[in-house]
Order: C-alpha cells, then structure tokens, then sequence
C-alpha cells in the first residue's frame, strides 16, 4: 500500500474490540482514537488498546490523522454517526446490519455518495477461505443450475444475554432478534452465492426469550430469481446451539459450510478439490453458537485489509453499502411476511 491510514472507532464494546485488533494486526493501519458517550468507557478501552481518548464526537472526526470511522455503536444507532462522519468526509466501515431499515441505509449510501467517501458493512465470514471457494466454485458454474440454498443459525444465549444491555432485543435499536442479529450474517452468505430473491414466506416465534420484544426463532422459505428455493432458520433458543451452517445445492454439485469448515464438497466434476484438500489449515475462526465472546476477530482484520486496498487502489470495497444493505432488505421483507401471513414479493 503507499500509506497508512488512520482510523477512529466510534463506540467500545465487544465488536469495538475486534475491530482494534484488526486494525493493530495490519501494518497499514493505525487506531489513532475512540468515542464513547460515556467518558470512562472510552477511556478503560483507549487504555486497553493504548490509543487516545476523545471527550467529544465532533473532536474525534475533525482529527486529520484519521481516515476511516469504524461504528460499533447498537444497530438502530448506526446512521446519525454514520451521516456526521461521511459529512467531516470520513470513510466508513459500520458493523453489521449497516442499518435496521432499508430507508436508513439508503440514507448512509446516499450521503456517502454526495460527500464522495466510502462506506463499507462488516460481513467477515465472506473473507473466509472456505466460504471464498465455494464462491469459486459457483462463479465456475461447477454447480450447474442452482436447486436449494439453506441457512441454519441455531444458537443458544442465556437471559442475561438480553440483560446486558438495555437496547437488545429491542425494535428501535436491535432492529429484530435472531434474524437480524444472529442471523444476518448466514443471510449475507446465503444472498452472495444464491442471488437476489423474488420472495419469502416466513414464520416467527418467542420460545424461550419472554421478556424481549423482538423474535428469538423464526423460519423463512425464500424463491430465488433464479428459479431456485431455499431457507433460513434461526434462533437464539435452542438448549445446544450448534455452528452456523450453509448448504448450497445444484444439480451438479452440493457443499456444506459449517462455520468456516467445509463439511461436504461433492461435484459430478470430479477433476475438483476435494473437501480434505480444501479444509488444509484448519479451521480460523471460532464459532458463536454458544458464547458470543468467542467469536474472533481474524475476519474482520481480513475485511479491514480489503477496505484499505480499495481505497488504495480507489476501487469500490467489496461489500460496499449498497451490497450490505441487500441483506437488511430481505429481513424486512422476511418480518413482513411474519407478521402478515403471507408470502411477500420483493
């Protein structure tokens, strides 16, 4: 790369820490500050990762030194940083979702456009290596036509879960429950191999999680313009949860992704890798599904990476806002069909 770039995180919880340390693991990259609205917080996390403290928001974006405004603030609280970074003319990466509506991304996406900077949603699991070969594969057309694409996130969290943190499992800032938080990440995958979706049909539940607002299982059919069918179930309910799964379906070839671990990588073309070949290496990341503390940072540092070498190179990122609001679209159309009872087209 031909410089280093500055980057300012906004907000300083679990997913704040991931990005610091991706940012420190990269050699083009430094973490000049962070802003958190409660001052000892920032503070305890600038100590941690040995960066600075900003007493204000507006001190933290009109610093020179930094390029890049990573938002770790709740879900339904992404845009109005969002919108004040873009305008001090700061790039963006914003956790996932990019925002809990359709018409507030649209509304990032759009300022960034104006103001001529980047915005990027974090999706890490598309860095993996296991789930970038089996984009390989279908960019290849190994799989012939597509048949089935489904989604599996069947995780456990305790009540206290919920209780950490006034805005989860809330509307207004979680945005919905085990879809859109847990979820949409599977979700994301799901979209990115199968293509865009012509509509849903979908069930909701509360199981186990009373006392929350949004869903914490639900289950959704999906038709893809392609013709093809799939599904995605996910919870936040089950006694065991289990790692996320993918499962991609052709008439010439099926794959299973579990996590980042290629279970199944069968293809009537036999001159393919086969899956032992594949998974040389190990697994890279750690799963989830039981404890949201032990996923690990190693694709958002790899997503980071990407996000530098596009503006390096002033190339659009790989999963810039339009691409990362597509997901946001289809859950709304997913909550829709739930409340309604209907199949919904997009």
């Amino acid at each position: 790369m031909d410089r280093k770039y500055g980057f300012g995180i906004i907000g300083t919880g679990a997913i704040a820490t991931m990005h610091a340390r991706g940012i420190q693991e990269l050699p083009h990259a430094e973490l000049i500050g962070v802003f958190n609205h409660r001052a000892a917080k920032a503070q305890a996390f600038a100590e941690t990762h040995q960066t600075k403290a900003y007493a204000r928001l507006e001190q933290l974006l009109a610093d020179p030194l930094i390029d890049v405004i990573c938002i770790c603030t709740p879900s339904g609280a992404h845009l109005e940083p969002a919108l004040a970074a873009v305008a001090a003319g700061k790039h963006c990466l914003i956790e996932k979702p990019l925002e809990i509506t359709s018409a507030r991304c649209l509304d990032i996406i759009q300022a960034a456009q104006q103001r001529g900077v980047q915005v990027s949603t974090i999706f890490p699991t598309r860095f993996h290596p296991a789930a970038l070969k089996v984009k390989e594969a279908l960019q290849q057309g190994k799989f012939g036509d597509l048949v089935l694409g489904n989604a599996y996130v069947k995780w456990s969290r305790p009540a206290a879960y919920y209780q950490s943190a006034s805005w989860r499992g809330t509307w207004a800032l979680d945005g919905g429950g085990a879809l859109m938080n847990q979820g949409i990440h599977a979700l994301d995958l799901l979209l990115w191999y199968m293509g865009p979706v012509s509509s849903v049909h979908a069930l909701s539940a509360n199981r186990k999680h009373k006392e929350i607002e949004v869903e914490d299982t639900i289950v959704a059919q999906m038709k893809f313009q392609s013709g093809a069918l799939g599904t995605i179930e996910c919870t936040t309910a089950a006694y065991i949860g289990s790692p996320k799964t993918i499962e991609i379906i052709g008439t010439k070839g099926r794959v299973s992704l579990e996590e980042d671990h290629l279970t199944s990588w069968d293809f009537e073309d036999q001159s393919h890798k086969n899956a032992k070949e594949l998974q040389s290496g190990g697994k890279t990341e750690k799963s989830g599904h039981e404890d949201p503390m032990a996923i690990g940072h190693w694709g958002h540092r790899r997503q980071i990476e990407n996000f530098l070498h596009a503006l390096d190179n002033g190339e659009a990122a790989d999963i810039a806002g339009e691409e990362g609001a597509k997901a946001v679209h289809i859950i709304e159309a997913i909550y829709q069909s739930a409340r309604q009872g209907k199949t919904v087209v997009l």
